[in-house]
């Protein structure tokens, strides 16, 4: 096997640009799911109502309805002739002077347009009295008023949240057209890793970014299967990889990315596929490699967990997004530095940070002291990546950045 050369390193944006457009090239396919079922999938196409909401005009809280031109001439008094509850169709018409006693969501009698809540008004002997400075068309609401007949509603590239998949149901949709979630392999690398549990023997770590990819994906509402570790052996990396690129749309390895001696996953997908970028501008997580072999995209981070964090969270994000047309874009913010940030290197660094409220209505970003990309303790003990921009930086206390939430 030759040893894989590429071009020198690009940036974290022209990273980010070959990511979207790799994604766009490999676009999943579509299927339709249940309802039920598409709750964190991406939108695969837009939605049109097919029905307005709400469908008719109905009470919005449990009271008493009456024509309000009639207010005035019966001295807030009218004659209780019928009662009308949700669920049941609306069948009669009110004559002049009469009310009904009505539920919240029953259908508006024919004829009435305004709601008195029980509350405000008194019920003496059959009569219903309503104050006169009750509103006209009170506690009603109007059929369409939230959406009508024909309107956009969902489009194409949202992530489908509860809300969105409770509005497609209000509609009546039984189902939803979305993009296929991809399947996903991960790979864990390195003679030196043990299962958590296992005694170490000297020189031995135990397995952390198992967990950490697992979790990850799992975040994303995808289902990886965790393979069994990689051994610092090209020919079991080779074997290993194109078997799982063969079954699966991504394989995702940490370790054995960067240009050690027993660093054999770049060799493999050079030789037996394509690199579209290896090695990015950025800090932690410079090793990091995008290829394809077969039907896969290889997505190779590095073995520091630290920099595993930071390459998912700002490239294989981006990946997962583009695969399912996710056109909605990741929440970011922005919080001002609790403490300085001094940067002298080139690259686009992400500091691990605590993103809080400030009690005055913003945002605020404490960034760890730890800076080695090993220390998962101040992974674990933040919320956010904090984005310090490429060139040299003196970023004071107080100073506005952009912040990535880990979630």
């Amino acid at each position: 096997m030759t040893t894989a050369t590429y071009p020198t390193s690009i940036s974290h944006a022209e990273a980010l640009a070959v990511t979207a457009n790799l994604a766009q090239a490999h676009r999943l396919e579509i299927e339709v799911q249940a309802i039920g079922r598409t709750h964190g999938r991406v939108l695969a196409r837009d939605v049109v109502a097919p029905m307005p909401l709400p469908p008719f005009d109905n009470s919005a809280m449990d009271g008493f309805a009456y024509r309000h031109v009639d207010l005035a001439a019966c001295r807030g008094g009218f004659r209780l002739s019928g009662e009308q509850f949700a669920g049941d169709a609306a069948s009669a018409v009110l004559g002049p002077g009469e009310c009904w006693r009505i539920t919240t969501g029953a259908p508006l009698p024919g004829g009435a347009d305004t709601v008195v809540i029980k509350e405000r008004a008194r019920l003496e002997g059959g009569q219903v009295h309503v104050p006169q400075d009750e509103p006209a068309g009170s506690h009603v609401r109007r059929a369409g008023e939230d959406v009508r007949r024909g309107d956009l509603v969902l489009t194409a590239g949202q992530w489908l949240t509860p809300a969105r998949v409770s509005l497609a149901a209000s509609l009546g949709l039984p189902s939803l057209p979305v993009s296929r979630r991809p399947t996903v392999a991960v790979f864990t690398s390195g003679d030196e890793l043990v299962e958590p549990g296992m005694p170490l023997a000297p020189g031995q770590i135990h397995d952390s970014n198992r967990e950490l990819l697992m979790g990850l994906l799992r975040s994303e509402g995808l289902e990886p299967t965790a393979w069994p570790r990689l051994p610092d052996d090209s020919r079991q990396v080779e074997i290993a990889l194109r078997d799982a690129a063969c079954a699966f749309d991504l394989v995702v390895t940490c370790g054995a990315v960067s240009a050690g001696e027993r660093d054999h996953i770049p060799a493999v997908v050079a030789e037996f596929g394509e690199i579209h970028f290896w090695k990015v501008r950025m800090k932690p997580g410079m090793p990091v490699l995008l290829g394809s072999i077969d039907q896969a995209r290889i997505l190779a981070l590095p073995g520091n967990p630290v920099s595993v964090l930071a390459t998912w969270l700002t490239l294989g994000r981006a990946l997962v997004d583009g695969l399912q047309g996710r056109t909605e874009a990741r929440q970011s913010w922005s919080a001002r530095l609790s403490a300085p940030i001094e940067k002298t290197h080139p690259r686009r660094e992400f500091v691990r940070g605590r993103l809080m409220a400030d009690g005055e209505g913003g945002l605020q970003v404490v960034p760890s002291g730890a800076t080695g990309s090993h220390r998962l303790r101040a992974a674990a003990d933040s919320n956010a990546l904090i984005v310090v921009p490429e060139g040299a930086q003196s970023l004071q206390a107080g100073a506005v950045v952009d912040v990535l939430p880990y979630a």
